[in-house]
Protein backbone atom coordinates (compact mmCIF):
# COMPACT_ATOMS: atom_id res chain seq x y z
CA UNK A 1 0.00 0.00 0.00
CA UNK A 2 1.53 3.26 -0.65
CA UNK A 3 0.18 6.25 -0.14
CA UNK A 4 0.54 9.93 -2.69
CA UNK A 5 3.35 12.13 -1.41
CA UNK A 6 1.02 15.36 -2.55
CA UNK A 7 -1.72 14.27 -0.29
CA UNK A 8 -2.17 16.34 2.78
CA UNK A 9 -4.05 14.92 5.93
CA UNK A 10 -6.16 15.93 8.22
CA UNK A 11 -5.35 15.11 11.99
CA UNK A 12 -8.69 16.98 13.06
CA UNK A 13 -10.50 13.28 14.05
CA UNK A 14 -7.46 11.63 15.67
CA UNK A 15 -6.19 11.39 18.72
CA UNK A 16 -4.30 9.61 21.19
CA UNK A 17 -4.53 9.19 24.99
CA UNK A 18 -1.48 8.22 27.11
CA UNK A 19 -1.27 5.45 29.66
CA UNK A 20 -3.82 5.25 32.47
CA UNK A 21 -6.02 7.47 30.65
CA UNK A 22 -6.86 10.41 28.20
CA UNK A 23 -3.63 12.67 29.31
CA UNK A 24 -1.18 13.71 27.01
CA UNK A 25 -0.08 11.67 23.78
CA UNK A 26 3.54 10.63 23.31
CA UNK A 27 5.48 8.99 20.62
CA UNK A 28 6.19 5.63 22.47
CA UNK A 29 4.52 2.35 21.79
CA UNK A 30 2.93 2.34 25.32
CA UNK A 31 1.59 -0.61 26.97
CA UNK A 32 0.45 -3.62 24.65
CA UNK A 33 -2.89 -5.54 24.88
CA UNK A 34 -2.55 -8.96 27.19
CA UNK A 35 -4.91 -10.67 27.24
CA UNK A 36 -7.43 -11.87 30.08
CA UNK A 37 -11.30 -11.97 30.10
CA UNK A 38 -11.96 -8.13 30.81
CA UNK A 39 -15.08 -6.73 29.09
CA UNK A 40 -16.18 -2.85 28.95
CA UNK A 41 -18.69 -2.07 31.50
CA UNK A 42 -21.88 -0.45 30.58
CA UNK A 43 -22.60 3.36 30.55
CA UNK A 44 -25.45 5.03 30.68
CA UNK A 45 -26.92 1.65 30.04
CA UNK A 46 -24.94 1.08 26.66
CA UNK A 47 -22.50 -1.27 26.09
CA UNK A 48 -19.13 -1.03 24.34
CA UNK A 49 -19.39 -2.57 20.80
CA UNK A 50 -17.95 -3.64 17.66
CA UNK A 51 -14.85 -5.43 17.62
CA UNK A 52 -13.50 -7.95 14.69
CA UNK A 53 -12.71 -11.11 17.01
CA UNK A 54 -13.78 -13.67 19.27
CA UNK A 55 -15.85 -11.53 21.84
CA UNK A 56 -15.13 -13.21 24.45
CA UNK A 57 -15.72 -16.60 24.24
CA UNK A 58 -11.82 -17.52 25.26
CA UNK A 59 -9.20 -16.42 27.38
CA UNK A 60 -7.77 -14.26 24.98
CA UNK A 61 -10.32 -11.33 24.29
CA UNK A 62 -9.07 -10.42 20.42
CA UNK A 63 -12.18 -7.64 20.12
CA UNK A 64 -14.97 -6.71 22.44
CA UNK A 65 -18.70 -8.18 21.03
CA UNK A 66 -20.18 -6.28 18.83
CA UNK A 67 -23.65 -7.26 20.05
CA UNK A 68 -22.74 -5.48 23.05
CA UNK A 69 -23.55 -2.31 21.66
CA UNK A 70 -26.95 -3.09 20.28
CA UNK A 71 -28.59 -3.30 23.52
CA UNK A 72 -27.29 0.67 24.08
CA UNK A 73 -30.60 2.26 21.92
CA UNK A 74 -28.77 2.15 18.47
CA UNK A 75 -32.06 1.81 16.18
CA UNK A 76 -34.10 4.18 14.20
CA UNK A 77 -32.00 6.15 12.24
CA UNK A 78 -28.62 5.23 13.48
CA UNK A 79 -27.10 6.33 16.80
CA UNK A 80 -28.45 6.76 20.42
CA UNK A 81 -30.47 9.81 20.92
CA UNK A 82 -28.59 12.48 22.38
CA UNK A 83 -25.64 10.65 22.91
CA UNK A 84 -24.18 10.34 19.18
CA UNK A 85 -20.99 12.29 17.77
CA UNK A 86 -23.34 15.79 18.07
CA UNK A 87 -24.05 15.35 21.17
CA UNK A 88 -21.35 13.85 22.96
CA UNK A 89 -18.49 16.12 24.65
CA UNK A 90 -15.58 14.64 22.34
CA UNK A 91 -13.61 17.65 23.80
CA UNK A 92 -11.66 15.24 26.31
CA UNK A 93 -10.23 13.50 22.83
CA UNK A 94 -8.75 16.76 21.63
CA UNK A 95 -5.21 15.60 21.93
CA UNK A 96 -3.28 14.88 18.87
CA UNK A 97 0.32 15.08 19.58
CA UNK A 98 1.16 11.91 18.74
CA UNK A 99 -0.08 12.84 14.98
CA UNK A 100 0.98 16.48 14.74
CA UNK A 101 3.78 15.65 12.54
CA UNK A 102 1.67 13.58 10.08
CA UNK A 103 1.16 16.32 7.17
CA UNK A 104 1.41 14.79 4.12
CA UNK A 105 1.42 11.05 1.79
CA UNK A 106 4.97 10.92 2.38
CA UNK A 107 4.61 11.10 5.93
CA UNK A 108 2.40 8.38 5.57
CA UNK A 109 4.91 6.03 3.50
CA UNK A 110 7.65 6.23 6.18
CA UNK A 111 5.40 6.71 9.48
CA UNK A 112 2.70 4.25 10.84
CA UNK A 113 1.30 7.12 12.90
CA UNK A 114 0.84 8.81 9.66
CA UNK A 115 -0.40 5.86 7.83
CA UNK A 116 -3.19 5.11 10.34
CA UNK A 117 -4.23 9.08 9.70
CA UNK A 118 -4.15 8.63 5.62
CA UNK A 119 -6.26 5.75 6.21
CA UNK A 120 -9.01 7.02 8.63
CA UNK A 121 -8.74 10.06 5.98
CA UNK A 122 -9.70 7.83 2.88
CA UNK A 123 -12.59 5.95 5.10
CA UNK A 124 -13.86 9.23 5.68
CA UNK A 125 -13.85 10.04 2.31
CA UNK A 126 -15.22 7.00 0.55
CA UNK A 127 -17.94 6.67 3.17
CA UNK A 128 -19.02 10.29 2.34
CA UNK A 129 -19.33 9.71 -0.64
CA UNK A 130 -21.05 6.52 -0.93
CA UNK A 131 -23.47 7.41 1.77
CA UNK A 132 -24.35 11.21 0.97
CA UNK A 133 -26.27 13.22 2.92
CA UNK A 134 -26.57 10.13 5.21
CA UNK A 135 -23.24 10.29 5.73
CA UNK A 136 -21.72 11.54 9.08
CA UNK A 137 -18.43 11.12 10.19
CA UNK A 138 -16.81 8.88 13.31
CA UNK A 139 -16.72 11.07 16.44
CA UNK A 140 -13.03 10.37 16.78
CA UNK A 141 -10.09 7.17 15.81
CA UNK A 142 -8.51 7.39 19.54
CA UNK A 143 -5.17 5.50 19.88
CA UNK A 144 -4.38 4.70 24.05
CA UNK A 145 -1.95 2.97 25.89
CA UNK A 146 -2.72 1.28 29.28
CA UNK A 147 -6.65 2.26 29.33
CA UNK A 148 -8.88 4.71 28.24
CA UNK A 149 -12.43 6.55 28.94
CA UNK A 150 -15.01 6.35 26.44
CA UNK A 151 -18.38 6.97 25.98
CA UNK A 152 -19.23 3.25 26.80
CA UNK A 153 -17.17 3.35 29.69
CA UNK A 154 -13.70 2.37 30.47
CA UNK A 155 -11.19 0.27 28.54
CA UNK A 156 -8.13 -1.31 29.65
CA UNK A 157 -5.38 -3.08 27.15
CA UNK A 158 -6.80 -6.16 27.50
CA UNK A 159 -9.47 -5.02 24.92
CA UNK A 160 -8.43 -4.75 21.48
CA UNK A 161 -10.05 -2.20 18.85
CA UNK A 162 -13.85 -1.45 19.36
CA UNK A 163 -16.08 0.73 18.15
CA UNK A 164 -18.69 3.09 20.62
CA UNK A 165 -21.61 3.97 19.30
CA UNK A 166 -22.40 6.29 22.19
CA UNK A 167 -19.73 8.79 21.69
CA UNK A 168 -19.29 6.92 17.72
CA UNK A 169 -15.80 6.46 18.01
CA UNK A 170 -13.11 4.34 17.18
CA UNK A 171 -10.35 3.01 20.00
CA UNK A 172 -7.58 1.33 18.98
CA UNK A 173 -4.16 -0.06 21.10
CA UNK A 174 -1.65 0.36 18.63
CA UNK A 175 0.31 -2.72 19.73
CA UNK A 176 -2.26 -5.12 19.32
CA UNK A 177 -1.42 -6.47 15.91
CA UNK A 178 1.92 -7.69 16.66
CA UNK A 179 0.75 -9.01 20.20
CA UNK A 180 -2.17 -10.40 19.87
CA UNK A 181 -3.02 -11.47 16.27
CA UNK A 182 0.55 -12.38 15.43
CA UNK A 183 1.76 -13.75 18.49
CA UNK A 184 -1.30 -15.56 20.56
CA UNK A 185 -3.51 -15.82 16.97
CA UNK A 186 -1.18 -16.86 13.87
CA UNK A 187 -2.37 -13.89 12.14
CA UNK A 188 -0.23 -12.16 9.55
CA UNK A 189 2.09 -9.35 9.78
CA UNK A 190 2.24 -6.91 7.13
CA UNK A 191 1.27 -3.40 6.65
CA UNK A 192 -2.53 -3.56 5.53
CA UNK A 193 -3.52 -5.74 8.23
CA UNK A 194 -4.17 -2.84 10.93
CA UNK A 195 -5.66 -0.27 7.61
CA UNK A 196 -8.20 -3.43 7.44
CA UNK A 197 -9.28 -3.55 11.11
CA UNK A 198 -9.79 0.24 10.89
CA UNK A 199 -11.90 -0.33 7.95
CA UNK A 200 -13.80 -2.94 9.85
CA UNK A 201 -14.71 -0.78 12.64
CA UNK A 202 -15.36 2.01 10.70
CA UNK A 203 -17.91 -0.34 8.94
CA UNK A 204 -19.48 -0.83 12.34
CA UNK A 205 -19.78 3.21 12.45
CA UNK A 206 -21.31 3.18 9.20
CA UNK A 207 -24.16 0.64 10.54
CA UNK A 208 -24.61 2.37 13.52
CA UNK A 209 -25.38 5.60 11.19
CA UNK A 210 -27.95 3.43 9.11
CA UNK A 211 -29.48 2.30 11.68
CA UNK A 212 -28.67 -1.59 10.89
CA UNK A 213 -27.18 -2.26 14.93
CA UNK A 214 -31.34 -1.95 15.50
CA UNK A 215 -32.12 -4.77 13.47
CA UNK A 216 -30.01 -7.68 15.98
CA UNK A 217 -32.01 -9.90 17.98
CA UNK A 218 -30.28 -13.15 18.48
CA UNK A 219 -26.47 -12.82 19.67
CA UNK A 220 -24.84 -16.61 18.70
CA UNK A 221 -24.73 -19.19 16.27
CA UNK A 222 -23.57 -19.08 12.91
CA UNK A 223 -26.67 -17.50 11.38
CA UNK A 224 -27.35 -15.13 14.39
CA UNK A 225 -27.97 -11.42 13.96
CA UNK A 226 -24.97 -10.69 15.69
CA UNK A 227 -22.76 -13.08 12.60
CA UNK A 228 -24.93 -11.18 10.19
CA UNK A 229 -23.47 -7.42 11.57
CA UNK A 230 -19.92 -9.04 11.53
CA UNK A 231 -20.10 -10.06 8.29
CA UNK A 232 -21.36 -7.07 6.92
CA UNK A 233 -18.42 -4.69 8.26
CA UNK A 234 -16.16 -7.63 6.79
CA UNK A 235 -18.09 -6.52 3.51
CA UNK A 236 -18.06 -3.14 4.44
CA UNK A 237 -13.97 -3.25 5.09
CA UNK A 238 -13.93 -4.60 1.37
CA UNK A 239 -15.85 -2.02 -0.30
CA UNK A 240 -13.60 0.45 0.95
CA UNK A 241 -10.62 -1.84 -0.07
CA UNK A 242 -12.27 -1.80 -3.86
CA UNK A 243 -12.50 2.42 -3.93
CA UNK A 244 -9.39 3.04 -1.81
CA UNK A 245 -7.18 3.84 -4.75
CA UNK A 246 -9.77 6.59 -5.52
CA UNK A 247 -10.24 8.74 -2.37
CA UNK A 248 -9.37 11.78 -2.38
CA UNK A 249 -7.86 14.65 0.42
CA UNK A 250 -9.67 17.88 1.12
CA UNK A 251 -8.54 19.32 -2.10
CA UNK A 252 -9.13 16.62 -4.67
CA UNK A 253 -5.86 15.02 -4.61
CA UNK A 254 -6.04 11.21 -4.74
CA UNK A 255 -4.43 9.62 -1.52
CA UNK A 256 -3.39 6.04 -2.17
CA UNK A 257 -1.63 5.38 -5.29
CA UNK A 258 -1.07 1.64 -4.41
CA UNK A 259 -2.81 -1.24 -3.14
CA UNK A 260 -1.52 -4.63 -4.42
CA UNK A 261 -2.84 -8.13 -4.38
CA UNK A 262 -0.69 -8.76 -1.64
CA UNK A 263 -1.83 -6.09 0.03
CA UNK A 264 -5.86 -7.81 0.06
CA UNK A 265 -3.67 -11.12 0.70
CA UNK A 266 -3.28 -10.06 4.25
CA UNK A 267 -6.41 -8.85 4.85
CA UNK A 268 -8.00 -12.19 3.70
CA UNK A 269 -5.34 -13.76 6.00
CA UNK A 270 -6.41 -11.59 8.73
CA UNK A 271 -10.00 -12.60 8.43
CA UNK A 272 -9.37 -16.46 8.69
CA UNK A 273 -6.90 -15.97 11.42
CA UNK A 274 -10.00 -14.35 13.68
CA UNK A 275 -13.09 -16.18 12.43
CA UNK A 276 -15.00 -17.86 15.32
CA UNK A 277 -13.53 -21.46 14.24
CA UNK A 278 -9.81 -20.71 13.80
CA UNK A 279 -10.18 -19.03 17.63
CA UNK A 280 -11.93 -21.91 19.40
CA UNK A 281 -9.44 -24.48 17.81
CA UNK A 282 -6.52 -22.35 18.50
CA UNK A 283 -7.56 -21.81 21.96
CA UNK A 284 -10.17 -24.45 23.07
CA UNK A 285 -9.08 -27.39 20.92
CA UNK A 286 -12.66 -27.73 19.23
CA UNK A 287 -15.29 -25.68 17.50
CA UNK A 288 -18.54 -25.12 19.17
CA UNK A 289 -20.87 -23.23 16.23
CA UNK A 290 -23.76 -22.33 18.91
CA UNK A 291 -21.55 -19.49 20.60
CA UNK A 292 -20.25 -18.08 17.89
CA UNK A 293 -20.68 -14.15 17.73
CA UNK A 294 -18.69 -13.37 14.35
CA UNK A 295 -18.51 -15.90 11.91
CA UNK A 296 -16.02 -18.60 10.62
CA UNK A 297 -13.22 -17.85 8.65
CA UNK A 298 -14.66 -18.85 5.28
CA UNK A 299 -17.76 -16.63 6.11
CA UNK A 300 -15.63 -13.44 6.88
CA UNK A 301 -13.40 -14.05 4.18
CA UNK A 302 -16.30 -14.89 1.52
CA UNK A 303 -18.01 -11.70 3.04
CA UNK A 304 -15.03 -9.08 2.55
CA UNK A 305 -14.16 -10.63 -1.15
CA UNK A 306 -18.06 -10.12 -1.76
CA UNK A 307 -17.39 -6.07 -1.11
CA UNK A 308 -14.18 -6.12 -2.59
CA UNK A 309 -15.17 -7.58 -5.77
CA UNK A 310 -18.45 -5.87 -5.79
CA UNK A 311 -18.34 -2.74 -4.31
CA UNK A 312 -21.80 -2.19 -3.63
CA UNK A 313 -24.06 -1.70 -0.78
CA UNK A 314 -26.75 -3.75 -1.74
CA UNK A 315 -24.14 -7.11 -1.63
CA UNK A 316 -23.06 -6.47 1.57
CA UNK A 317 -27.33 -7.05 2.75
CA UNK A 318 -25.97 -9.76 5.05
CA UNK A 319 -29.48 -9.59 6.45
CA UNK A 320 -30.79 -10.73 3.26
CA UNK A 321 -28.74 -13.36 2.68
CA UNK A 322 -29.70 -17.01 2.57
CA UNK A 323 -26.27 -18.62 3.09
CA UNK A 324 -23.33 -16.61 5.09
Amino acid sequence: MRFNPRARLDTGRIGHAGRGGLGRGGRGRGGGFRGGGGRMPRSGGVRAGGGIGLGGLVVVVLFLVLTQCVGGGAGGGGGVPGLGAAGYDTTRLADSDRYAACRTGADANTNADCARVAVENSLHDFWSDELGQRFRPQGRLVTFTGSVQTGCGSASSDVGPFYCPVDESIYLDTTFFAAVLERQLGGPGGGFVEPYVLAHEYGHHVQNVLGTMSRVRTQQGPRSDAVRLELQADCYAGMWAHAATTTEDADGTVLITELTREDVEQAVAAAEAIGDDRIQERTRGQVTEETWTHGSAAQRVRWFVTGYETGSLEACDTFAADEL
